[in-house]
């Protein structure tokens, strides 16, 4: 059983089917979801989603594109809305400077608010970061010598010295089906050569459909070619990358209460 662990089921793209495109995902083994959040106002319908469903789990946060919508956020307030058991992460949170919606004044403020919240609630840290590995290295070095959390880093885009950062605070690191693509030797060559007990796979759905699914709306039952290349990234079956990839997700994301499998 897979745990894919970074879905956007609120998306409009699942607007008329969200219920089916979850059915389909359990029954391709995909037996547990979280769904992560954008910006807060998005928040309503992710807690509906997670709550009627015991195998899917949310976060809270502000993804860096809504950054400047944001400019008033504290940590007391991700503190406050993290309490409902339902929430197992903050975030997600980062930098982006790629695109830049929000500019990068606005971004780290927000971004800072986040690691001060996950650190008081010892829930983990999921980050969204591109075109920033500098910057965002330091970051969290700087911030986890003030006091520890523990980060993620989703949907892995960065080279190999954030990756390696990540790693020595004790975080984790996940992929997504941009391992399948063609141009990522460099993603790939980084997959392989991260512990397996620090990673985590996840679709990021409806965004960045695998290999050979690409140029379709993405979806979680197609966690399974993800698992299938890194599988065959790491040199192990599919059924070693399920079983510690879920077992890291519920070690990272330790407030998720494991239901049987199936």
């Amino acid at each position: 059983m897979l745990a894919d662990s970074h879905v956007n089921l609120h998306s409009e793209q699942y607007a008329d089917d969200c219920d089916a495109v979850i059915a389909a995902a359990r029954a391709a083994g995909v037996a547990y979801m979280l769904t992560i959040s954008d910006k807060l106002t998005s928040t309503d319908a992710i807690r509906k989603i997670a709550v009627a469903h015991d195998f899917i789990w949310r976060s809270v946060g502000v993804h860096p594109h809504y950054a400047s919508d944001y400019k008033d956020l504290t940590a007391q307030t991700l503190v406050d809305m993290a309490g409902d058991e339902s929430v197992v992460g903050i975030g997600e949170c980062g930098l982006d400077f790629h695109y830049e919606y929000s500019d990068r004044a606005a971004q780290r403020p927000v971004f800072r608010a986040h690691i001060d919240a996950a650190r008081a609630t010892g829930l983990p840290l999921i980050i969204h970061t591109r075109e920033a590995d500098d910057e965002m290295r330091e970051t969290l070095l700087n911030a986890h010598g003030e006091g520890a959390f523990t980060p993620l880093l989703h949907c892995y885009t960065g080279g190999p010295a954030l990756a390696e950062a990540a790693l020595s605070l004790s975080g984790y690191i996940s992929f997504s089906g941009i391992i399948t693509f063609k141009n990522a030797a460099d993603i790939r060559a980084i997959a392989e050569a991260a512990p397996l007990d620090r990673i985590i796979i996840e679709t990021d759905c409806p965004y960045l459909a695998p290999v050979p699914k690409r140029g379709r709306r993405n979806e979680p039952a197609y966690l399974v070619h993800v698992a299938e290349k890194l599988a065959e990234i790491k040199g192990v079956s599919v059924d070693d990358i399920a079983q510690h990839t879920t077992d890291n997700f519920f070690r990272l994301f330790a407030r998720a209460k494991r239901k049987a499998d199936g």
